[in-house]
């Protein structure tokens, strides 16, 4: 029976692309993948006669009719998707005709934006006492948001905030956040192509100043947007530690060792 595999490709270096992954691209008859976000280097595991098309000039339906037609009898097909799937991946729109066709249906995870960009920053997104919350989310363009899901009333939380298709809205981001609280002084972070060899830019600047620092760098598409309490923690002169791996903390691994007064 063919089956449809939904695989996550990760943030844009083929190295973070997952074991599975890699595995099913060298087995696949079939792959079409989205070269808008996707490196085409990701298909480089694939065998000579698969077949192998982008899917960046394609509507939804023109991608579901692409994936039936290439499940014919014990074929492996794959959508090959940037980051995560299940994030801003449109899988449930894909998967329905799928499911209708009858053919079977799996996903693979991979490494979304948001913690590829934490790393290239080297930034913490969750800090003991500063923050244990993370919210991914995107602000309100020609998509509108659930009710309750604005910038300004998650930014009320004041806490980690990782901002997916936003890039040309740093104007707005900056009003929102203000309206919720925040202050101009707030550190962010944007990160342009996280992981992309040679292509990689990591931008740091406040609230007020990281709309024109994007502008004077060029980035306007594929930036993944961080504000959070935690940023610039790692030249903090202190710091509240994780009870983990506290001495006097004890777990169902290690004992606690109390130390003398």
């Amino acid at each position: 029976m063919a089956k449809v595999w939904f695989v996550g490709a990760g943030p844009g270096d083929p190295e973070l692309i997952t074991l599975k992954a890699q595995k099913l691209i060298a087995q696949a008859d079939a792959i079409l993948y989205a070269g808008s976000l996707v490196s085409e280097a990701a298909t480089q595991w694939a065998k000579s006669s698969c077949a192998i098309e982008d899917s960046k000039g394609m509507t939804l339906e023109e991608i579901t009719d692409w994936l039936i037609k290439y499940s014919v009898a014990d074929a492996t097909v794959i959508r090959l998707q940037t980051g995560d799937p299940s994030l801003y991946g449109a899988l449930v729109e894909m998967v329905q005709p799928l499911d209708k066709a009858g053919i079977e249906i799996g996903v693979v995870p991979g490494v979304t934006s948001a913690m590829a960009s934490a790393a290239a920053a080297i930034e913490t997104l969750t800090l003991p006492e500063v923050t244990q919350t993370v919210i991914f989310s995107r602000v309100e363009g020609r998509t509108p948001m659930p009710e309750g899901e604005s910038l300004i009333e998650l930014g009320q939380h004041h806490c980690t905030l990782c901002l997916y298709l936003s890039i040309t809205l740093l104007k707005k981001v900056r009003e929102d956040l203000l309206a919720a609280g925040w202050s101009d002084n707030a550190p962010i972070v944007v990160v342009h192509k996280a992981s992309w060899p040679n292509e990689e830019q990591v931008i740091r600047g406040t609230l007020a100043t990281i709309k024109e620092q994007c502008k004077q760098a060029g980035v306007n598409a594929q930036a993944m947007i961080i504000a959070s309490p935690a940023l610039g923690a790692r030249q903090w002169t202190e710091i509240k530690k994780s009870k983990l791996y506290d001495a006097e903390f004890s777990h169902r691994f290690r004992k606690a060792i109390k130390t003398q007064d």
